[in-house]
């Protein structure tokens, strides 16, 4: 008798014990964390360039702000030859701003805002060929490669950032991701 009421309490305790965890193991499998849902969420963004070019973006430390890359285009001899090569919307949108900034250092500046939170912001160009209000579509012609700025001395290259939520985060392009402090060169596939 003393077996028999132990193995029943024991299956009693294992069925309560599965009841109760079950609804817990459930919503923590479904569960995701922010930083899985912006990533969920975030479009596909390309390279900013010509399809096939090859671009080194630069996360350098005290770059101002955190997360943004800066593009660099060089010749077959390895010198830079940014200046006035084209910008392309890395992803489709609406143009959301495109000025000159007088108070900030970025010059020519275009912001596009792709949906859901997500913008990308792209500055010192030398041109703008797209006006506040506009719709682009992916790898649609923004303006080119400059080195505007109101407040500095700058070399050319493409000032380039992923925004979601208002604040800048690390860019995710054609599925690399750019933490800080990184250097690599990548091979657009913008219009492939």
């Amino acid at each position: 008798m003393q077996k028999r009421t132990r193995r029943t309490l024991a299956a009693v305790g294992v069925a309560a014990a599965v009841v109760v965890t079950a609804p817990l193991a459930v919503a923590q499998a479904g569960e995701t964390t922010s930083s899985e849902e912006t990533l969920a969420a975030r479009p596909a963004f390309k390279m900013p360039f010509k399809c096939g070019q090859r671009w080194r973006g630069a996360n350098w430390d005290g770059h101002s702000p955190g997360h943004s890359i800066d593009w660099n285009h060089y010749n077959s001899a390895g010198t830079p030859d940014d200046l006035g090569r084209k910008v392309l919307a890395s992803a489709g949108g609406k143009v959301l701003d495109s000025y000159y900034s007088t108070s900030t250092g970025y010059g020519n500046t275009i912001v596009i805002g792709h949906g859901d939170g997500w913008q990308t912001r792209y500055a010192h160009l030398k041109t703008r060929a797209v006006s506040k209000g506009a719709t682009v579509k992916a790898g649609q012609l923004i303006g080119q490669v400059g080195k505007t700025s109101a407040k500095y001395e700058l070399s050319p290259h493409l000032h380039y950032e992923q925004i979601h939520g208002g604040s800048t985060v690390v860019s995710v392009i054609q599925g690399v991701s750019y933490k800080d402090f990184t250097t690599r060169f990548q091979v657009s596939k913008n219009g492939c």
